[in-house]
């Protein structure tokens, strides 16, 4: 029996290597390891590297222990997906598992999108796709061309400026816009606490991961963007507990169906506050 409830089961990539952890890769994938073996083990989800570090990732698997699952963040736009996926179909030290991509700005994202959905059509197989939208103007479109490829999106949550924070009220248009087209979605950068909170050493406001997974759940019981909102706003802690608890297996995998994961670079924090809320052995 997995002590991991089914709520948080893989919720949490590791991404130890990407800012502000920025833990350099050797120490990184020792931890993923140690991760990967620890009584949590399944609130883990694929080691996230960037396609630049990707062979060193497999060196560094082949010494550590054996083949790794990886999620591959392209850092040279649509060009750079086949490189990534074809190197994993010959490695024997890593699986990738899917390529996290983000658009470039420019004033049709659609067409941006389009490019890149046709890059994943030719390489992809049982990889997923994570096409990072943006909240900027057109990303509807652009949703809409990921939906119709049958890809996923990702979101960026937060980061090392208070402007790449979006508000509750984006998250929740994100939200929203993906489950009306029935797009799955990633999150990814300051969501590793549980609870939306006000971070004492910067002043940004953070979400919280918990926030996010019940106002997926309340948008998909029919809830309002205003609605969603509130629910993303909530910072109590023991009230979003008591929430999650509640609900049923059924709400529970309809809720990870579309919220897949989100990248943190910390594994202890989204653990620890899970254990604090009692969620979590």
């Amino acid at each position: 029996m997995s002590t991991v409830p089914a709520l948080f089961r893989h919720l949490v990539d590791d991404a130890a290597t990407f800012p502000p952890g920025n833990l350099p890769l050797p120490e990184a994938l020792a931890a993923h390891r140690a991760h990967r073996s620890a009584p949590y083990a399944e609130l883990v989800g694929p080691f996230v590297c960037t396609d630049e570090d990707l062979m060193k990732v497999a060196a560094g698997a082949a010494a550590t222990g054996g083949p790794l699952e990886v999620a591959v963040v392209i850092t040279g736009g649509a060009g750079g997906i086949a490189p990534a996926v074809r190197y994993g179909d010959r490695s024997a030290d890593v699986t990738v598992t899917a390529v996290e991509v983000r658009l470039r700005a420019e004033d049709d994202l659609s067409r941006n999108a389009l490019r890149v959905v046709r890059a994943c059509d030719d390489c992809l197989d049982e990889e997923n796709a994570f096409v990072e939208v943006g909240l900027d103007g057109g990303w509807q479109r652009a949703l809409d061309v990921i939906a119709d490829a049958g890809y996923s999106a990702k979101l960026r949550t937060g980061g090392l400026d208070a402007a790449l924070f979006p508000s509750a009220g984006q998250i929740a248009a994100f939200i929203t816009a993906c489950l009306d087209r029935e797009v799955a979605f990633k999150c990814t950068a300051g969501l590793h606490n549980a609870v939306r909170h006000t971070a004492s050493d910067t002043g940004f406001e953070h979400h919280g991961f918990l926030n996010v997974l019940l106002a997926t759940r309340a948008s998909l019981d029919g809830a309002e963007v205003d609605e969603v909102t509130a629910v993303l706003e909530d910072r109590d802690g023991e009230a979003l507990a008591a929430r999650a608890r509640e609900l049923t297996e059924q709400q529970v995998a309809g809720t990870r169906k579309w919220f897949t994961s989100f990248g943190s670079c910390s594994i202890e924090e989204p653990r620890q506050d899970l254990a604090a809320l009692g969620l979590l052995s």
